[in-house]
């Protein structure tokens, strides 16, 4: 269901233009990519938004404007003489009628029609039970944990020994056994949570995964619907990950973005840069740019640069930036939340030392604080920092070491999953995330 919302509206534009404006199949389809690229952006296929007309509505609108700055782009090239103030008009007006409706309709048939599947966990709830509360919010209760196997692995092992023949052994091997083909069936699933428990029921499992039965891993479920991992996950699953944080490649195709797209948004931003420079100079006066020791790939410290935004004020340590907005200029409390300050550091990105995309780069002293303090906080460092990235997107400015915490299982998912596909989808939801005023 989570992927009918997008085919459905690529299909409804691709008619608008095809049919209503009768336009090439050629024309139809850029002008279809561009308009559902701006959706996109603005996460208007969130389920969360789905479900809210007012949230679709506005979200629709941004998402329209956005997309219609795209198709701008392709204009000069062999648009010029197709296009006009009809099209975006009545896209725009048929957009703002239909996808609202739609994505209700759609939201309340998957609320109502779609299957809740039923887990039995093998793991501890008091260890693991509040990320999976987390699961089952993420998807409207459509993933539910009814029960959990939960002895101590000593007994366990013990029972394993003895060949499963006491009561305790027999009514574990009762909830386990099971069989898709009975619809009364209490679960439809068995999910891992807990490898050192798996060990010990592995043959049994194995036995079931024969039969049919499917097995289920925390990993895989946590990342699929939380689009984060979680650093009680990793403790539970440290050797999995460990191999999987320690591998370095990177794509070709990253580097080509990051000077491609680093030099273009030079150009575009360079009259916003002047008037950053000319701003900053004549409130407080020089230095003009801020520069800070930052950590990079592998830790490698760099310098950062960014326009000063706040007084000239010498600090005796290091501190979250909402800690200091007394500090703020004028100036700044303009450019920072639109985050033009930030600009300058497509040279760093120019450079090699950042990339469009990656976790936020941090002071040193805060590094070698999480570092002591923060399990697989090292493995953030394993790409390069960037001026814009998942964690920041998806959660707020992290203002202590709680935030930290939660935005580093941001991190660490893009660590684990970063392609240029997903580059591409973070640089177009900064736009939102900008737009609303959050993450970042």
């Amino acid at each position: 269901m989570r992927k009918m919302p997008k085919i459905l509206d690529l299909i409804i534009l691709f008619l608008i233009n095809i049919l209503l404006m009768n336009y090439t199949w050629y024309i139809s389809l850029i002008i279809t990519i561009s308009l559902f690229l701006g959706f996109y952006a603005f996460r208007t296929y969130d389920l969360e938004v789905m479900n809210s007309m007012n949230e679709s509505l506005i979200r629709i609108i941004a998402g329209f404007l956005l997309g219609s700055v795209i198709l701008l782009f392709f204009y000069p090239l062999f648009l010029e003489n197709d296009i006009n103030r009809n099209t975006f008009i009545n896209n725009l007006i048929l957009s703002i009628l239909i996808f609202p409706i739609i994505h209700k309709i759609e939201y309340k048939l998957f609320e109502k029609h779609a299957r809740p599947k039923k887990y039995l966990v093998i793991g501890r709830k008091e260890e693991i039970g509040h990320i999976l509360n987390e699961i089952q919010q993420k998807t409207l209760n459509k993933l539910q944990f009814v029960d959990y196997i939960n002895p101590s692995p000593l007994k366990l092992e013990e029972l394993v020994n003895e060949g499963f023949s006491k009561n305790e052994a027999n009514r574990i091997n009762k909830i386990i056994k099971f069989t898709y083909k009975e619809n009364k069936s209490k679960y439809d699933a068995i999910l891992v949570t807990d490898p050192e428990l798996e060990k010990i029921v592995k043959d049994k499992l194995e036995e079931y995964k024969n039969t049919g039965i499917e097995i289920e891993y925390l990993p895989n479920l946590a990342e699929k619907h939380l689009k984060r991992i979680p650093l009680e996950v990793i403790d539970k699953f440290k050797e999995y990950y460990s191999v999987i944080f320690e591998q370095e490649y990177e794509s070709p195709a990253k580097r080509v973005l990051d000077v491609i797209g680093s030099s273009v948004a030079l150009v575009l931003f360079s009259p916003f840069m002047l008037l950053s420079t000319i701003l900053i100079y004549l409130e407080d006066g020089k230095p003009i740019v801020f520069k800070q020791k930052r950590i990079g790939k592998n830790e490698v410290p760099f310098t950062m640069h960014k326009f000063r935004s706040m007084k000239n004020v010498k600090t005796n340590s290091p501190k979250f930036a909402d800690a200091e907005e007394e500090r703020i200029l004028k100036v700044g409390s303009f450019i920072r939340p639109v985050r033009l300050d930030e600009t300058l550091q497509f040279l760093n990105i120019l450079k090699g030392e950042m990339s469009l995309v990656g976790p936020r780069p941090e002071q040193i002293p805060f590094v070698k604080q999480f570092n002591k303090q923060i399990p697989f906080y090292y493995a953030r460092h394993k790409v390069k920092p960037g001026l814009t990235g998942w964690a920041q997107i998806m959660f707020k400015y992290a203002s202590s070491q709680e935030d930290t915490k939660i935005k580093l299982s941001y991190d660490l998912y893009y660590v684990k999953n970063r392609t240029t596909l997903f580059d591409l989808r973070i640089i177009l939801q900064t736009i939102e995330a900008v737009f609303w005023k959050k993450g970042i």
